[in-house]
């Protein structure tokens, strides 16, 4: 069987990056069941309820749906197990430290096969609260805006 090049997507966690303020993010790998990584291979996960746990300098990402293998015996796993993340001890303990110091939390924002390995991509982020998800969104609205005027200007169509 040929090696696995490149990166293929299989979920991103949206909703974080509305919901949080990203501050650094990590690269770490996954300790998956073979189930775990067929149905992955099929494309089929769910970031959503997802955060990370530190535990006696371990990392476990907890609440991440990823459902059991359709052709899967009694050998399949559990769609929402806790699964250790694979950090270095400086990077674990890096977030251990800001987590406890600073309030922040891990969230996972994607998770992806970077040659042929399953990968979490998870940040630490502070939580935003409801005008700063409001303020970013006309942000963002004005922006759009402003490039559509320019784009029509550039065109030579009228305002």
């Amino acid at each position: 069987m040929a090696r696995e090049e490149g990166r293929k997507l299989i979920a991103q966690n949206k909703k974080a990056r509305h919901d949080y303020l990203i501050e650094d993010t990590y690269e770490a790998g996954l300790v998956l069941q073979g189930t775990e990584v067929k149905s992955l291979r099929q494309g089929r996960a769910s970031l959503v309820d997802g955060f990370v746990d530190i535990d006696g300098h371990e990392a476990w990402l907890h609440g991440v749906h990823i459902p059991e293998y359709a052709n899967g015996t009694w050998t399949n796993h559990a769609a929402r197990r806790k699964r250790k993340l694979l950090l270095n001890r400086v990077e674990i303990d890096k977030i251990e430290r800001r987590v406890n110091e600073k309030g922040l939390t891990v969230v996972p924002l994607s998770l992806y096969f970077k040659d042929g390995r399953a990968k979490v991509e998870i940040a630490l982020a502070k939580g935003k609260k409801s005008w700063d998800k409001r303020a970013a969104l006309a942000e963002r609205q004005a922006n759009r805006e402003t490039e559509q005027a320019v784009g029509r200007r550039l065109k030579g169509m009228s305002d």
